[in-house]
């Protein structure tokens, strides 16, 4: 292990460990913590834990995950754009998170921050980095996104200013559910495959956003978690968890790294929302809070 990725690792228990001590306060049930480790028969090799909260006052299903693993060859995911590392060991370690509240009117998120090492043969090792996080609402709130956004522009500001701009565009870019023409949430930061000013540098934005996560959705729960609610919010809460499955399983490249390095299965879908539901061509009313997710909060816009 290099000092690298030594320090990487670190950081990254420690951010797990402080997220899900901070959320079971919120909920009153603590986190479960899977400890797992891959066979030394297996292509890939490595270990995690796997924290999970099902069924509590707060939230449905929320799960907050560290991976640590090396493997022989690259999946195709990560080589799509640098083919000239394809066929390179790699060691790959990140925390990601997905909460889904009971409560319709709090939104489900998303967290992710990670490294990825390539070791070709005869060459330094390439470390990348990424990462990001993302607000999905069943509910729109213009004060929500507001904080969300505000939050994630301040702890960017330090590295540049455009840091913002640009990950904000890549964020609304990606998590697109192309197959639906529309966005699964209203957006964040993403960043992928970077490595600008070098591994120092890059590892301190990085951190930066990880330290961000709590500030950044913490008071969004706090204010939605006992709006009062009925079974109508309810049925629309599990239809739009049917987008997020749909996008996890068709285009998050996380989930398809995970699955095409043979990574644990029951880890990677620990995003996946306990109950969701499909509507035959559903259409809402138009001008009902329903309808107003879709036309103004589903759509690519300046939250501040």
């Amino acid at each position: 292990m290099t000092q690298q990725t030594a320090q990487v690792r670190a950081y990254l228990q420690g951010l797990q460990q402080r997220i899900t001590t901070a959320f079971a306060q919120v909920d009153g049930k603590a986190f479960m913590a899977d400890a797992w480790r891959k066979g030394s028969d297996e292509p890939l090799q490595g270990e995690g834990v796997s924290m999970i909260l099902e069924g509590g006052k707060v939230f449905e299903r929320a799960g907050c995950g560290f991976s640590h693993v090396t493997g022989p060859r690259l999946p195709p995911s990560a080589t799509q754009h640098r083919p000239d590392l394809a066929g390179a060991s790699f060691e790959a370690m990140g925390v990601s998170l997905v909460f889904h509240p009971r409560n319709p009117y709090a939104p489900t998120v998303h967290m992710n921050v990670r490294m990825l090492a390539a070791m070709p043969k005869d060459a330094e090792p390439v470390y990348w980095f990424g990462g990001g996080m993302d607000l999905t609402p069943y509910y729109g709130f213009e004060e929500d996104a507001v904080h969300f956004h505000t939050v994630c522009r301040d702890a960017l500001a330090p590295f540049g200013a455009d840091r913002y701009p640009r990950f904000k565009a890549w964020c609304d870019e990606y998590f697109f559910n192309k197959h639906r023409g529309e966005p699964r949430g209203i957006g964040g930061i993403f960043f992928d495959d970077y490595a600008e000013g070098g591994p120092a540098d890059s590892f301190a934005l990085v951190r930066a956003v990880g330290d961000a996560f709590v500030p950044a959705y913490l008071p969004i729960l706090q204010r939605r978690r006992d709006l009062p609610y009925g079974e109508r919010e309810r049925e629309f809460q599990l239809y739009r968890r049917g987008r997020y499955v749909e996008f996890n399983l068709v285009w998050d490249r996380g989930t398809h790294f995970g699955l095409q390095s043979g990574g644990r299965t029951e880890s990677i879908l620990m995003s996946m929302p306990p109950l969701a539901s499909w509507s035959y061509r559903r259409e809402d009313e138009p001008g009902s809070p329903e309808a107003q997710l879709l036309t103004r909060f589903l759509v690519r816009k300046d939250w501040i």
